[in-house]
Formats: structure tokens, sequence, C-alpha cells
């Protein structure tokens, strides 16, 4: 029986755009057929001790066969968008160069099945899986990767332009240049600290150059997915607040303001970075016509304690003791299965804040991924989580925020990076061992949901 909240969601805009979202190397599998190359990821995952669980994405949940199946689903859940990423090794398997004519067959496949369900496609055109052939050649760390991105977006455009409206960029730049080049915890697992900056230059100069040559195939509808959170300071201390600026200042504002600004937070810090910083500046600030915000959680943040020694852990993610911050444990909210607090207001605070920071420089917002991990299919958590979290952001669009579409994580269950596949994220249960889908209460209530939106 599917859980329904105390209150029905309040009305959102007619026009208002519903989706959800999934990632190429978390679902597709097929990492050995039709010609795709070895990503990053492909290669993190077969090192000992990488993954939690010891598992891989070759198979995952086998999307790239069952696709047919997953937009049947899609098309029952009753959402009009799609948001997926496009494999770059399994359309450019050596990320420059030769085209993989039969991995842009299938993406093909999957833009003209989602169109005959009613559904819009939404690629995104970097989520994580770097070609490793460039990732041997310094993946992010240099400049070359940004333009061999762009020459691959014009090539998937060139294939999709005709029926995809909208576009995405990059996914969470700043999740790959702290968790795969800062700390090690994700592909490609280098361990650099703050020498891992230029991936977070060259990420974003990519992603300007990508949005030159969509632009040039002729699209108008073009973001990108940062994942944002409120930073709130442990305390009222000089140094807690210190410590909880810099934090918001690496992971918020570094990602957000280049973009958005044409310009880098801190001077200091832009110093640190490679390449002529002021001219691609103006590429990185090619204007957007709407900005993808992934929120999750706030991050509660403390200056180090000088008595620490060795490295912590926080979230799962382990944490080098020479860091000039020191995020906290949130107490007294619920709790994910992952271990996340559960704080709905938070994304209110995050969209007004962005609002009142950039003003007139904002685009339209599109939240491009909210979600939980939880077990089980009568799963009446992830309701409770969801209808929070609309409510939410419906209270920032009553305060003036304009929010045009909302995208879950996830369609599916689905391999969760360095966790594997301990965190059930999906609408739809996957048994990994038979890869059968069964939509969860979660599926059945959004799908009501979205029913009666439609009446308006």
């Amino acid at each position: 029986m599917t859980t329904v909240p105390a209150s029905p969601l309040p009305r959102f805009p007619r026009d208002f755009e519903w989706g959800v979202s999934t990632s190429a190397a978390q679902i597709e599998g097929a990492v050995e057929e039709d010609g795709r190359g070895r990503s990053a990821w492909d290669v993190f995952a077969a090192q000992t001790g990488r993954i939690k669980d010891g598992s891989d994405a070759r198979v995952a949940t086998d999307h790239y066969h069952r696709y047919p199946e997953d937009v049947e689903l899609l098309k029952g859940l009753g959402v009009g968008a799609y948001r997926f990423s496009v494999a770059w090794p399994r359309v450019v398997p050596d990320g420059s160069g030769a085209v993989n004519k039969a991995g842009l067959d299938f993406y093909d496949r999957l833009v003209d099945a989602l169109l005959a369900a009613g559904v819009k496609p939404v690629p995104t055109l970097f989520h994580w899986d770097t070609p490793q052939a460039l990732e041997e050649r310094g993946g992010w760390l240099i400049r070359e990767t940004a333009e061999h991105f762009a020459a691959y977006a014009d090539v998937v455009a060139g294939r999709l332009g005709d029926r995809v409206e909208r576009w995405i960029t990059l996914n969470e730049p700043a999740e790959l240049t702290l968790l795969g080049y800062g700390l090690g915890q994700h592909a490609p697992g280098r361990e650099l600290l703050f020498d891992a900056l230029p991936a977070a230059h060259h990420q974003l100069l990519g992603h300007g150059l990508a949005v030159q040559a969509l632009r040039a195939r002729g699209a108008t509808s073009i973001g990108m997915a940062n994942s944002h959170g409120p930073t709130w300071a442990a305390s009222a201390t000089e140094a807690d607040t210190a410590a909880a600026d810099l934090y918001d200042l690496l992971l918020n504002r570094l990602f957000a303001e280049p973009v958005l600004l044409g310009r880098y937070p801190d001077e200091e810090l832009a110093g640190l970075l490679p390449g002529p910083v002021a001219d691609d500046l103006k590429v990185i600030s090619e204007p957007l016509d709407w900005y993808g915000v992934n929120y999750y959680q706030p991050t509660l943040v403390g200056a180090p304690d000088p008595e620490g020694a060795g490295t912590s852990h926080f979230g799962g993610i382990r944490l080098p003791a020479e860091l000039p911050f020191a995020p906290r444990e949130i107490e007294g909210y619920p709790r994910t299965d992952f271990g996340w607090p559960v704080v709905p207001e938070a994304l209110t605070e995050l969209l007004v804040s962005f609002r009142e920071r950039y003003g007139d420089r904002l685009p339209p917002v599109v939240i491009t991924e909210n979600g939980c991990s939880y077990e089980g299919i009568e799963d009446a958590e992830r309701i409770a989580y969801l209808d929070g979290h609309l409510k939410a952001l419906h209270t920032a669009m009553a305060a003036g925020v304009d929010v045009r579409g909302y995208f879950v994580w996830s369609l599916l269950d689905n391999f969760e990076w360095a966790e594997g596949y301990a965190r059930r994220f999906g609408l739809v249960h996957v048994d990994y061992a038979t890869q059968v889908r069964t939509p969860k209460a979660s599926y059945h209530w959004l799908r009501d949901a979205l029913r009666e939106q439609a009446r308006g």
C-alpha cells in the first residue's frame, strides 16, 4: 500500500517540468560491448579495495539491453522528462579521435524510444566517466581534456540535436575534483588535496567550450548540474566561521561564480589555477538558459581539532588531518540509510540564498537531482523525503525563486560509485541477480502525485 503524507503537495505551475535522473556509468553495463572504451571508473573499480562491496559496473542494471523496459517505467510514472548521461568512452572510446558509431546508435535508439513514449530526453554529456586513455594522459588536470570534451559534445549534438531540446554539459565537477583528484575516494583515485584545483578549472573550461559547441549546433536550452548545499558553521567562533566559509567557497562558490559571474570567488585561489584564467573565464561564463542544482543535504563545518591526529571519517569518506576544515555530524534530524541528514528546509535556504547572492545573474533553476537511499520496496521514508523536499521547493518558489523543474534521483537502484550496490536510491527496485524491476511504493506515490498535478 502506498503511504500518503498528511497533506497533499501544493500546486506547481502547469508548465513545471517533472523528471527523473540516472547516469550511464551507474546503470548501463555492457562495458565491453559495441566498441566502448574503458573509463576511469572501470579501472578504479578493478583495483582491490576501491569499491566497498568489491563489485563493479560491468553489468550494473543492464540498461543498455533493457532500456525499452525502463522507458516503459518512465511512461508509467508519468514524468515529462528523463535526464540520462551519455558515456563519453562509448561514443569516443579513447576520448579523442575516432568516433564509435555503434555507441552513438545506442543513444539514437534511446532518444527515439523516449520521444515515442512522450518523455523528453535530457542528456548529460559528462557524468564522471572520463575515458581512461585521456586519464592516462593527465585527465582533467590538463587543458587538452577540456578541448577534447568540446569536440565530443559536438559529435553527440551532431547526432542527437535534431531531437534533443535540452542539454546538460557537466555533472557535479566539485565531487570529481574533491573525491576523485583531491581525496582519492572516487576515480581516478588521486590524492592531490589542493593540487587538484586544476581539475576544477579544466572541467569548468570544458563546460564553457561545450556550451559553445552546442550553440554552434543550434541548441537553445543548455544548463549544467552543480551540487550545492548550505554550509553551516559549527559555532559562532572566528575559527569555525572561517573554516565554514572556506568549505563553502570550495564546494559551492568555486563552481557557481565562474559560471554565473565570470570570476572566481577568491583572487588568491584564482592565482593557483593554470592557463590564461581571465580569458578562460570569458568562455566558462558563456550564458546559460538555466542552472541545474543537485541538492542532498547541508554540511556542518568547523575548524579542525588541533589535538587531532591522522585521518578522520565523515559520511563514509576518509579525510586527511591536514585539511583546514572539519565537517561535523548534524544532529537532531532523521537520517537516510546512507547516514545523510534529512533537512528539506535547507533546500529552501539554499535557493533563496542563491537568488539573494546572484540576483539577475542567476538564470531559471532546475533541481537536476534530489533523492535518498533507503532499503525496501515499501519505502515510506522515501515518500516522506520527496514530499518534504517538494514542499520546501514550493516554499522557495513562493519566496520568488524561479524554479522550472525537479528531477528525482533516481529512476533505478544502481551502482552507487565507491559504495557498490549497498545503497539504493531508486524509485524502482532492481534485483541485481535477475535484473527484475519492481516499482516501489514511492514510484506509485509519485505517479499519483503527478496525476493530481496534471488535473490542474
